[in-house]
């Protein structure tokens, strides 16, 4: 943790970029949604080896077929989504939708009894248990909505504030969770400062905001503050936005020199 040359509450900068992958290991081990994930998909063996047993070589063959297709399948599916990612949230997001389809379906050739147990094995995880974020904060400052009124209406400290407001709960914010710190480490000045709000955590801080609470899927926004003013946000709601200050008045071109 160290404090940043804004004034701003410590934070915690992320130099490291390098792929580790016992660091990775680790956090899948570590973390109850990859944990849980692998048990159900490692499941699959045994369960399979066992059913070889008793089925006759025709059915043996006719499920090898399958879960052959299958896998190619899965792989060309993994391959194009790994060269279109974003994020590397995002790539566990969709090859782990895509891995649970194709179990659940190779399960039902099987047994439709084993596939409604993968069904409901996967709806219990989703319940219990979520997608962790994206783990460093580059050169962002995690805020309470207090925290922020009180940064933007001292007037001691950057004279821009891009703020993310966002809610862990919403798979959209998880995937894309790694943008904003890689985002700040490349652009905070003296000038700009950047911080998030998790709403999630914060909801009654959603009305006073804009964020209409029936909105959150939308998640995560982005406004810009000048001098404690908003002056621009992404993406835009119907409603009208009241953030520690006047409404929207003006635009501000981030291509121009902050001074």
């Amino acid at each position: 943790m160290s404090k940043n040359n804004n004034g701003g509450p410590c934070v915690q900068r992320n130099q490291e970029h390098t792929y580790d992958p016992v660091r990775s290991l680790n956090r899948m081990v570590s973390e109850p949604y990859y944990l849980f994930h692998l048990l159900v998909f490692f499941s699959y063996i045994p369960i399979r080896f066992s059913a070889s047993q008793l089925l006759s070589p025709a059915r043996n063959s006719f499920l090898l077929k399958r879960e052959i297709q299958v896998f190619v399948a899965y792989c060309v599916l993994a391959v194009v989504k790994i060269v279109k990612t974003e994020s590397w949230e995002s790539f566990i997001h969709d090859t782990l939708f895509f891995a649970k389809i194709f179990l659940t379906a190779i399960a039902l050739v099987l047994d439709y009894h084993l596939a409604l147990w993968y069904t409901l094995a996967f709806l219990v995880i989703h319940i219990i248990a979520q997608q962790p974020p994206y783990e460093g904060l580059g050169s962002s400052n995690h805020l309470t909505p207090l925290q922020l009124e009180t940064l933007l209406t001292e007037g001691n400290t950057s004279r821009f504030w891009l703020v993310e407001f966002r809610a862990f709960s919403t798979p959209a914010c998880v995937c894309t969770s790694s943008f904003f710190p890689e985002l700040s480490i490349t652009y905070s000045n003296a000038n700009l400062s950047f911080g998030t709000v998790d709403i999630g955590l914060f909801p009654n801080a959603a009305e006073k905001i804009g964020i209409p609470l029936g909105s959150l899927n939308q998640l995560p926004v982005y406004i810009l503050f000048e001098n404690a003013i908003e002056v621009a946000r992404f993406p835009e709601f119907d409603s009208e936005p009241y953030v520690f200050g006047p409404t929207i008045t003006k635009v501000i071109d981030l291509a121009r020199p902050m001074h």
